[in-house]
């Protein structure tokens, strides 16, 4: 093997990374993927908020929003010019509205309303949501194989996963659907303690 040839190697390997155009082909596409992640996500929980009410803080999202795309995304892409940034715009988009919908899935904003379909056991289900501090209400009914009892509650939407263990534990073959409630006024919520010193003061005054 001819050593000149092999010391060649290196050498063409180093000049080859020198003159690759980083910016153009990895630096660029990166920024755009991330501008048009953190625009689209924002605009996607816009869209939900304001389907949800939230009169107040969509127009803020939606504030900040068109701002990244103005001072960011828009010139960003304006010099973006290759097929790897054209993916990373597509990539950025399909993803920020996954990440828009997951972080409101978390973030968990907003009201429920629960309907309760029972053929018996009604009243201890009742019993034990307003033990827990929600507002019941119940009448009676007809099903398709006799009497049965419609049991409803409005919820905060951040109680849902609760509530529903609670439903299975009092009435495992319940029937009971969830609907998304836009606005309401009033109601009987269960008081939730958020605060270390307040459950130790609960516990002392015992």
């Amino acid at each position: 093997m001819d050593p000149s040839h092999h010391g060649k190697e290196p050498q063409f390997i180093i000049h080859s990374m020198q003159t690759f155009d980083w910016y153009t082909w990895v630096i660029l596409p990166l920024i755009v993927f991330l501008a048009r992640f953190v625009d689209v996500s924002l605009g996607t929980m816009r869209i939900i908020f304001l389907s949800r009410g939230k009169k107040y803080l969509a127009p803020l999202l939606g504030f900040v929003e068109v701002f990244i795309w103005i001072t960011i995304v828009s010139e960003i892409v304006r010099g973006a010019h290759n097929i790897v940034a054209y993916l990373a715009y597509a990539g950025g988009f399909a993803v920020g509205n996954y990440a828009g919908m997951l972080l409101e899935e978390r973030l968990a904003i907003g009201t429920l309303v629960i309907r309760i379909i029972l053929s018996k056991n009604g009243s201890a289900l009742v019993e034990r949501l307003r033990a827990e501090g929600y507002g019941v209400t119940y009448v009676d009914g007809h099903g398709a194989s006799g009497p049965v009892i419609l049991v409803y509650t409005v919820v905060m939407r951040k109680e849902l996963v609760r509530i529903v263990d609670l439903i299975k534990e009092v009435c495992p073959k319940a029937f009971f659907t969830v609907e998304e409630l836009r606005s309401a006024q009033q109601g009987i919520f269960p008081i939730r303690s958020s605060s270390r010193l307040d459950r130790i003061t609960r516990r002392k005054s015992r």
